[in-house]
């Protein structure tokens, strides 16, 4: 199904992303941030990005059955706060814990 519309200059692009069910910017980086993530984890991203998240472990709690990234300090809020291995670590640690889990897959 082909979808045209023709808007003017000025109008709202709002009502159109919803009628083709796409996210708003935003939020469409931090679906892609986050997908990167598990790619990172699962073994399935470029060696580069993986090395830049750290697994949370520790012996006192069951924050390591928990899934959760260390997020590394950053010196520089401009800068520093958005890069990879800022944003991919406080994302990931935002999900519900049923998302955080490993999945396990079924074949048919």
């Amino acid at each position: 199904m082909l979808f045209c519309v023709i808007l003017r200059k000025y109008e709202h692009i709002t009502p159109i992303l919803r009628t083709l069910h796409w996210l708003p910017v935003h939020l469409r980086i931090e679906y892609k941030i986050l997908l990167h993530t598990h790619h990172c984890l699962h073994g399935e991203a470029p060696t580069y990005l993986t090395e830049l998240l750290t697994p949370h472990t520790s012996a006192r709690t069951r924050s390591g059955q928990q899934h959760f990234l260390v997020p590394p300090r950053t010196r520089l809020k401009t800068m520093g706060d958005r890069a990879f291995e800022a944003v991919a670590p406080r994302l990931w640690n935002a999900l519900p814990d049923q998302l955080r889990a490993p999945q396990t897959h079924f074949e048919i």
